[in-house]
């Protein structure tokens, strides 16, 4: 496996990294756009607000959402002492000594700050993470929901659709996606806003499309996960 780079990487939208996988502990921080990685377990999404950690070893692919310009800090140490993918809150010190690393890699001093900023970082976040199903009835329901975002069908009906019942669906999805439905729909409305939002869309057009009956509502459930409106969806 090689060594996690350092550095920045300009991709367009919808620009992808093939899935790979690297000697040491990663983070990918979109200054400008929207990044996500998939592996195996499923998939994570960050604004310019958040950050994505990749532990060692993990095998990902990144995909870009606007105009996205990547930085990378690959990391020999896990200074969070996580094994497993996690978003991170980004403040504003931590957006500029991810910055300033991934266009001075060699300085140690600003290594040095930023590792002692992340030892002292709160807890990682997980506002929208979408786990891959296993179970084909579960996958083909994830999937219908994940073409359209605005399908208002209820679970029965999603289970029908399936061929199987709303009550080994409902299993199923605390079983492998350690949700409930509800929970799960949510999650994936606000990975498709946030794509949306990042590729310039109003919010009134975004929460349509991804099935809030107003834009209020939209702003509200937001909010909720995230802890600010989608106007702020991609400042620190």
């Amino acid at each position: 496996m090689p060594e996690a780079p350092t550095g920045t990487r300009p991709l367009p939208g919808g620009g992808e990294i093939d899935a790979h996988r690297h000697d040491d502990h990663q983070i990918a921080y979109p200054y400008e756009g929207v990044i996500s990685i998939t592996t195996g377990a499923g998939t994570w999404v960050a604004p310019g607000n958040r950050a994505l950690w990749i532990p060692a070893g993990t095998v990902h692919e990144h995909r870009a959402y606007g105009r996205t310009d990547l930085r990378l800090i690959g990391f020999a140490e896990n200074p969070l002492g996580l094994e497993r993918p996690a978003v991170l809150a980004v403040t504003p010190l931590l957006r500029e000594l991810i910055v300033a690393c991934s266009e001075e890699p060699e300085d140690p001093l600003l290594r040095a700050v930023l590792l002692d900023r992340l030892r002292r970082s709160p807890a990682p976040e997980h506002p929208v993470h979408l786990p891959a199903p296993r179970d084909p009835r579960l996958a083909a329901v994830c999937a219908m929901v994940g073409a359209d975002p605005a399908d208002d069908r209820t679970l029965p009906e999603l289970a029908a659709a399936a061929g199987t019942s709303d009550r080994t669906l409902a299993r199923l999805c605390r079983a492998e996606l350690g949700m409930t439905f509800p929970q799960w729909r949510t999650q994936t409305r606000l990975h498709h806003a946030l794509i949306l939002l990042a590729e310039g869309l109003q919010v009134t057009t975004v929460a349509h499309r991804c099935g809030w009956s107003s834009a209020s509502a939209f702003i509200d459930a937001f909010r909720h996960v995230f802890g600010h409106t989608p106007g702020r969806a991609f400042r620190p």
